[in-house]
């Protein structure tokens, strides 16, 4: 009897997935051959995530990670230009600065997400073609395979708007080697297709042009386990040469980026970039000073910590923070200067690092009692 309705179930399953697989939906979810597909479709948007591509996407890899029939996740974006662009920040400054319940919902609803990704029991691959920022970045980087191609951008820039580097940058990013996540997540700093590899994000590296090749092939594969699919993976890696003899972008900078970014607060950081002088120093500093006092500062601490902490803590951690910034004025404004008039000018407050009080920054680290976020 259960047999035949957990059988029923699947059907049922399949039926209303088939919905939604029209192609003015904002997420695709498809089971082909042993997979779970997952394709971000909203290529105007650069397939920005929403809240209700949040909610479709959650309880649909939890169905498949207990379905028998389904060995593998992948997802993947639409349009060609970006696998996933970041959050709909624009939605949630709008909800923010009227008190909605979005600002809570989303932020609480994502990080879930990333949870349900880093969890996952079932091989979930990402095929992080093109714009990977951001949300994007929580999509993917948290599961067992990212596959790059000589498309993917990677940057994670939320503290030019007033954020920080969220969806469990601080459990990712002071992980990769040295100091590298540090000077990621504080200067935004982008990286270009295999650098994205050698910083150690992606896992692989494939042609864009040969994607669809090995999405078919992963499809194709009869209940393979996680070798399998590693082997699958690793074979199309071996056979791509592009840009196979460049140094990482930022080889020559390591030195420097593990000595100056190990240092114990933000202040400290600007003075051994004064001090270094170098036209790479100088640059990055030129980098830090336009961003918000206040986002450096809570960067900073939040990699610090989430350095030994495990993935649920940091993004409990993190959403406290995302309130914080909610309750604060440097997210609206930076919003506001980057992605709405553009002015590339934002006017932060406190404009300064020293005026960003130790007092402050510990407040936004505070438990937010029954509100904080349950996984």
């Amino acid at each position: 009897r259960l047999k035949v309705f957990n059988r029923l179930q699947v059907i049922l399953q399949h039926l209303k997935m088939s919905k939604q697989t029209d192609s003015t939906a904002e997420v695709l979810l498809e089971k082909k051959g042993c997979a779970g597909i997952i394709t971000l479709n909203r290529p105007k948007a650069l397939n920005a995530l929403n809240l209700s591509m949040i909610q479709q996407i959650h309880p649909q890899i939890k169905t498949w990670e207990q379905d028998p029939e389904t060995f593998l996740i992948i997802i993947k974006g639409t349009g060609g230009k970006a696998f996933c662009a970041g959050g709909d920040i624009r939605a949630i400054t709008e909800a923010g600065k009227v008190g909605d319940k979005l600002s809570q919902d989303f932020f609480r609803g994502e990080y879930r997400l990333n949870n349900a990704v880093g969890t996952c029991k079932k091989p979930y691959v990402a095929l992080i073609d093109g714009i990977t920022m951001g949300g994007g970045v929580g999509l993917s980087v948290h599961g067992h395979f990212r596959v790059a191609t000589e498309k993917t951008l990677f940057a994670m820039p939320e503290t030019a708007i007033g954020l920080f580097p969220d969806v469990g940058g601080g459990y990712f990013l002071p992980r990769l080697s040295g100091k590298l996540g540090y000077y990621l997540g504080l200067t935004g700093f982008r990286l270009k297709g295999r650098d994205v590899l050698k910083a150690g994000i992606a896992t692989h590296f494939v042609e864009s042009e040969k994607l669809p090749a090995l999405e078919k092939d992963l499809i194709a594969l009869k209940s393979p386990s996680k070798e399998k699919i590693a082997d699958l993976l690793n074979s199309y890696h071996m056979k791509c040469t592009v840009d196979q003899e460049k140094e990482f972008v930022l080889k020559e900078h390591m030195e420097k980026i593990n000595s100056i970014f190990s240092a114990n607060s933000m202040e400290e950081i600007v003075k051994k970039l004064k001090q270094d002088g170098s036209p790479f120093a100088l640059k990055q500093l030129e980098a830090i000073n336009k961003m918000s006092p206040t986002s450096l500062k809570l960067t900073l601490r939040q990699l610090r910590e989430g350095a030994s902490m495990s993935l649920q803590d940091v993004l409990k951690m993190e959403y406290r923070l995302s309130q914080a910034c909610m309750r604060g004025q440097d997210f609206y404004e930076g919003v506001r200067a980057v992605l709405i008039d553009k002015d590339q000018s934002p006017k932060w407050k406190p404009a300064a690092l020293e005026e960003v009080s130790d007092e402050f920054v510990n407040n936004c680290f505070k438990p937010l009692g029954n509100d904080d976020l349950k996984l």
